[in-house]
């Protein structure tokens, strides 16, 4: 919360750390004035708007305040794959708060989910799809139409998140199907492809026109390389630029037991926040940023030991370097006035939880604020919203946690809106009187 120490000293002085954090959850949080008991700053609350019928990815709101959510099959969900429905569409009609109605709409199983011009874009991992609306209506009545398609899904990091800029050019995270571009994927001891053939078609960000129908990949701009995995992108409207949350990559102990031990693994390579420039190169698969060490380190797979730094200046080092494998599912920049001044050009990330730090606890499943002054972080990180899983996870397995957040949206009057991955369960987030 509100004075949170830094990770990497957290990783020095954990008793410290623990302590502190305890007294500032003591004297700085509400938590009996939201539902299912999660811990906010003094001032917020959270209230449940809609319950959830199975597993959900990420939402938006519509300025008249329907909720459109994308749904997904997962393999450890317990719902039946019957339930999920494509888009839903939710509308609260006698304005109680509460979702009384709920429609579904398209075969798209999706990720990505935005509103721009006043149409809906959706993104699946094949494509992304625009839906218009005829007035008030709660199913759009447009036919779907398509803005990109033709991605190949290659299995892992699939997702086709996206974000928009104020001209026109929409972003588009394609993330590396691989986890650290190895011969022989997650292979104890294979050693990396030189050139990484991934980072030709993946593994980066790609430009398109957010108003063209019918593009191919291959109409993109290559915008930005060496990014795993970013599904949590946006665009900054006070900072005028783009910022994603990265993805690091997994299991330096099982790979590579010579170099790392399970501690290692589950404290080493942080989740990155980067500002995104044109050409730029993230380093992935040949680096990973370490959180203890705070630099740029050269990757087992390239002949990394876990104490070899990487060239100086050739790849990017984060804005902010998070905790490892906290799993960045969505990042959000603060745009409504309905929060106090500190929050505004802010940044919202909801970490979805670790499943890799095994036998350590898992970790993260909390949304985290990082303030911002335009392109620049103003203030130490802190954590927003907590306690979705209660303190305890059953048998140290995220897919047993009671909640993972996931989707972060903000409506017309400044609410901000957070969705749970396992459920599809929405909370409103509001401050003061709400």
């Amino acid at each position: 919360m509100k004075g949170s120490i830094d990770h990497v000293e957290c990783a020095v002085l954990k008793n410290l750390c623990m302590t502190l954090a305890t007294l500032a959850l003591m004297t700085s949080v509400a938590q009996g004035d939201s539902d299912d008991g999660l811990i906010l700053p003094k001032g917020f609350q959270a209230k449940v708007v809609y319950e959830g019928e199975g597993p959900a990815r990420h939402l938006a709101v519509r300025d008249n305040g329907d909720i459109y959510v994308t749904t997904q099959l997962r393999p450890h969900s317990a719902y039946d794959p019957e339930l999920v429905r494509g888009i839903l569409a939710l509308r609260d009609t006698d304005q109680d708060g509460r979702i009384d109605v709920v429609e579904s709409f398209t075969d798209i199983l999706g990720t990505g989910i935005r509103f721009y011009e006043g149409a809906l874009y959706v993104s699946d991992q094949a494509g992304i799809y625009r839906f218009r609306f005829q007035g008030d209506e709660l199913v759009p009545s447009g036919p779907r139409e398509t803005i990109v398609d033709g991605f190949v899904p290659e299995g892992q990091h699939g997702d086709k998140t996206f974000a928009f800029d104020k001209r026109g050019r929409m972003y588009v995270n394609v993330g590396a199907p691989s986890n650290s571009c190895q011969q022989e994927d997650r292979t104890p001891g294979s050693p990396g492809l030189d050139p990484c053939p991934f980072r030709e078609h993946a593994a980066g960000i790609w430009v398109f026109d957010a108003r063209r129908t019918n593009q191919k990949p291959s109409d993109g701009v290559h915008y930005a390389t060496g990014i795993r995995h970013a599904v949590a992108i946006d665009w900054s409207p006070s900072g005028n630029a783009l910022f994603v949350v990265v993805h690091g990559r997994d299991q330096l102990d099982s790979l590579w037991p010579e170099f790392f031990t399970a501690e290692d693994n589950a404290e080493t390579v942080s989740e990155e926040m980067h500002l995104i420039k044109k050409g730029k190169d993230y380093g992935w698969p040949y680096t990973y940023f370490d959180a203890r060490r705070r630099m740029r380190m050269i990757s087992p797979e390239y002949g990394g030991d876990g104490k070899t730094p990487a060239p100086r200046g050739k790849y990017q080092d984060p804005i902010v370097a998070f905790p490892a494998h906290w799993a960045p599912g969505d990042l959000l920049f603060y745009s409504g006035t309905a929060f106090p001044r500190k929050y505004r050009g802010g940044a919202f990330i909801a970490f979805h939880g670790s499943w890799n730090r095994a036998p350590l606890p898992q970790a993260g499943y909390n949304i985290t604020f990082v303030p911002f002054k335009r392109q620049k972080v103003s203030g130490r990180w802190e954590i927003f919203v907590d306690n979705f899983t209660l303190g305890h996870i059953e048998d140290n397995h995220p897919a047993k946690a009671r909640y993972r957040p996931i989707g972060l949206a903000t409506d017309k009057a400044g609410a901000l809106y957070v969705m749970d991955s396992l459920h599809g369960r929405i909370w409103r987030v509001t401050y003061g009187l709400g």
